[in-house]
């Protein structure tokens, strides 16, 4: 055995990844981690030692996966934290630690197609990400195995598709070796509370099924599984068994001393191991199929009359799911079912960023942060988030004109943790769609972006019947409550909650939940989103909120016109002006608007400021809300923006950078120079302002903005930016930072939904609303001609626009069907067809 270990340790540890090359994409650049495969819309990872783990998302509805390049990752049922199947370790060394591992033994050669753990240098490596599905594909010695992970639709399984084929001139007999481990289900209790938890682990193996059982004896009607489609030479359901004690995934003692134990756990630490001997000719392949999934049966039906577990629900998925033909038959489903939310916007543009992202990947995005929030990622660990109030608001915003029917869902479930007074729970579990307290409340910010998502879902669909329902609020769920009663108490909160100068009160915070105004912490490791308050914190204000509520009563205007309550509508477009006065008057700092008034009643991000003098917030969130349009202040501020705030990889969003901790500020100020809230680039808000850019007319501006934080543009920084360049991160560091260029928090982002806003609906210009299409495109000078196939309440407009002068807006001239219409506007036409829309732009 010793001498096995010495023989592994030098394999892997004594050679270097020199095979693994770089390529030239389009422009000619090389790009040594990969290039984007735009025909399959996957992105193709051509060497495992990415400068971070590339991720991508398994599931598209109730059973979720995160994984990486290498097969890291785990995998859970509806909540990441409540219901998680498989374990994984966050800030662990190495980064990326414990996944969807496959063990290859090839005689005296023992390796991983994925690299990881094990890391032995491969002959050829491949990652394939595509839509709600991974292939990872090692060679080495003549033997290839790839392994194609997938959730089928409406399944609460995963699949394995492995495939082992012989490209040497010489028969083989291999090893493999599957391997996951168990998470207990509550993922915070399980990496916490030992003292229990090593006594509880529990498991059951039936004819090489391994099925996880913990805590089904007590309270738990779930269970899980880990089933292969070959008979099996050996399993394994104990850690200590398998791996080893004293050892580590990157040399497990079955894998080098070539057996299983056949162990059963008892407490301590369950996984699921299956060992498959394979014989190969030369030139012949073996498919293999794994699944691993989670089970539920009615709490009255969870045992058979002999008491065994009910297993009726496994023994369907085995059914379909280990055979290869159901299994690649399940997998050109999932493609179709993508290919058919892709089709809804398609564009095609002068510029292959744009079309790359709108078309695919962005959209791609939404899907995923509609479905985790800002739960589950590499950065973000499943247990402190659950779905945000105010984050899964703005995910719809992108995401609604995909799947309509769960956007409507989702505001109701969203609305529904309101309480009667106007405030929010901040965040919410899905599993019991009930409100968390745990993570903090009273973010005054979030009551109004419920107006902006319900205003999305209805000009998507027509479909006004989602305010006539009643949801009641979250501590009076008897109530008859509406929708449209939780959008008018949403905007009286706001009203009913002004400050000295008559700006929205900010609360524990805005947006920008870092702008803590009234907490005053300095308590060393004391959680800024759960410090209580000042005695006096009705004074601290937000321009950035007044702006927001500018936006809302103008969409809510526009929902009450459309069902015909004129009279409500043009009083909140009363409500909407008189805020802008407000702002006008006192959140105006004479070439950009204030971000805040402090406790003190102090300006906050105002020329008087030593640091943080302007903020990027309140520029794009009062241009959003109609402020300064007609006295030249938005182009001002837009031009300050410019100015103070813009780099060539994004916009900051403050300057100067907090040189030190303030108390009276908060978080934002806790940051290094350059970092998250303090002077680092967010993502999110550099699309508001190149929304306000479109407003003001300035389409080169605006798609100068785009494509500064453009992912698939980063490509271009790879080795500084080092997260995935297929999917926006939150944040980019900023030019105060030693590590200016490097993002983080990728994929779980608010930036998904309004990068697609801001690229789809504003710069392309195609725009829904309650009665047809806004025809409003603010396009590069240089761009001729741009195309948009929408499909829109039952009907696929073909949209054809004409830029011959070379201008940035202005709508002259739009015929439909051969005949000319007057205004902007497509109609509703709702009859199933095509129809073709010619659009010429003029000064």
């Amino acid at each position: 055995m010793i001498k096995a270990i010495k023989k592994i340790i030098f394999i892997f540890c004594g050679n270097k990844l020199s095979n693994f090359q770089g390529i030239n994409n389009n422009q000619g650049i090389k790009m040594k981690y990969g290039h984007f495969d735009d025909q399959k819309r996957e992105y193709v990872i051509t060497r495992p030692d990415t400068p971070l783990p590339w991720i991508n998302y398994l599931g598209t509805e109730h059973y979720f996966g995160i994984i990486s390049n290498t097969a890291g990752g785990y995998s859970f049922y509806q909540d990441a934290r409540l219901r998680r199947l498989t374990r994984y370790r966050y800030n662990n060394i190495p980064m990326d630690s414990n996944g969807r591992y496959l063990y290859i033994k090839d005689g005296d050669t023992v390796w991983n197609p994925m690299w990881k753990p094990m890391r032995v240098p491969l002959d050829k490596y491949e990652c394939r990400h595509g839509l709600g599905y991974t292939k990872i594909t090692g060679e080495k010695n003549g033997l290839e195995v790839s392994a194609l992970y997938f959730v089928p639709i409406g399944a609460r399984n995963e699949v394995w598709h492995v495939e082992v084929k012989n490209n040497s001139n010489d028969k083989k007999n291999i090893r493999m070796w599957s391997f996951v481990e168990w998470c207990l289900w509550e993922a915070y209790d399980d990496m916490t509370n030992f003292q229990r938890n090593y006594s509880t682990g529990q498991v059951e193996i039936e004819n090489g099924t391994i099925f996880h059982i913990t805590e089904y004896r007590e309270r738990r009607n779930h269970y899980g599984y880990f089933a292969c489609s070959e008979k099996v030479s050996g399993y394994d359901s104990s850690r200590d068994a398998f791996v080893g004690l004293h050892y580590g995934l990157d040399a497990p003692r079955a894998v080098i001393e070539g057996e299983c134990r056949n162990s059963t756990a008892y407490g301590w630490l369950p996984i699921g191991v299956h060992q498959i001997d394979i014989e190969l000719k030369p030139g012949e392949s073996k498919k293999i199929n794994f699944i691993l999934g989670y089970a539920e049966n009615p709490p009255e039906e969870k045992y058979l009359p002999d008491g065994k577990i009910r297993k009726d629900e496994f023994f369907n998925v085995r059914e379909k799911f280990l055979s290869s033909e159901n299994v690649e038959k399940s997998f050109e489903e999932l493609k179709s079912y993508w290919d058919k939310l892709l089709s809804v916007y398609h564009a095609e543009t002068a510029n292959e960023h744009v079309n790359r992202m709108v078309n695919v990947w962005n959209q791609y995005q939404c899907m995923v942060t509609f479905n985790m929030s800002r739960s589950a990622s590499l950065y973000e660990s499943g247990i402190g988030r659950g779905m945000g109030y105010r984050d899964s608001n703005q995910d719809v915003l992108g995401f609604v004109h995909m799947i309509p029917e769960r956007a409507r869902q989702r505001i109701l479930d969203i609305a529904s943790t309101q309480l009667s007074d106007g405030t929010c729970y901040h965040q919410y579990q899905p599993l019991t769609k009930k409100g968390n307290a745990d993570i903090g409340g009273g973010f005054n910010d979030d009551p109004l972006w419920l107006i902006l998502s319900t205003s999305a879902y209805i000009r998507e669909t027509g479909d006004t019947t989602i305010l006539d329902e009643k949801i009641g609020y979250a501590d009076k769920p008897d109530s008859d409550a509406t929708l449209m009663d939780h959008l008018h108490l949403s905007l009286n909160y706001t009203l009913n909650n002004r400050g000295p100068h008559g700006l929205p009160l900010i609360g524990h915070a805005d947006w920008n939940d870092c702008l803590n105004l009234n907490c005053f912490s300095t308590t060393p490791g004391e959680s800024f989103q759960l410090a209580g308050h000042i005695e006096n914190d009705r004074i601290a204000e937000s321009v950035m909120i007044a702006g927001l509520f500018c936006r809302a009563c103008e969409e809510m205007a526009g929902i009450l016109n459309f069902i015909g309550k004129k009279n409500e509508a043009d009083d909140y477009k009363k409500k909407a002006a008189e805020m802008r006065d407000v702002i006008y008057k006192h959140g105006w700092d004479g070439e950009w608007f204030l971000r805040a008034y402090d406790s003190y009643g102090e300006k906050v991000g105002s020329k008087e400021n030593k640091e943080g003098k302007i903020f990027i917030e309140s520029q794009g969130w009062s241009i959003l809300g109609g402020t300064g349009l007609e006295n030249g202040h938005a182009l001002k501020a837009l031009d300050s923006v410019k100015e103070y705030l813009a780099t060539p990889n994004g916009i900051i969003l403050q300057q100067p950078a907090y040189s030190t901790y303030y108390p009276h500020l908060g978080e934002i100020s806790s940051y290094p120079p350059g970092y998250k809230e303090n002077a680092g680039i967010f993502t999110h808000n550099n699309t508001w302002i190149q929304i306000a850019e479109t407003i003001v007319g300035r389409g080169d501006r605006a798609f100068e903005y785009y494509l500064s934080i453009c992912p698939s543009k980063k490509e271009e920084q790879i080795d500084i930016y080092r997260s995935e360049p297929y999917v926006y991160s939150q944040m980019t560091a900023g030019k105060d930072a030693p590590t200016y260029g490097e993002a983080k928090n990728s994929w779980l982002t608010g930036t998904a939904a309004w990068s697609f806003v801001s690229v789809s609906q504003y710069i392309l210009g195609i725009r829904p609303d309650f009665d047809g299409l806004v025809i409003d495109p603010c396009i590069p000078s240089e761009w001729k001609e741009l195309k948009v196939q929408r499909k829109f309440r039952n009907a696929v407009y073909n949209i054809t626009i004409k830029n011959p002068s070379g201008i940035n807006k202005g709508v002259k001239k739009i015929t439909l069907d051969g005949k000319e219409i007057q205004g902007n506007k497509l109609p509703v036409l709702n009859d199933g067809i095509e129809h073709e829309a010619l659009v010429v732009l003029e000064k």
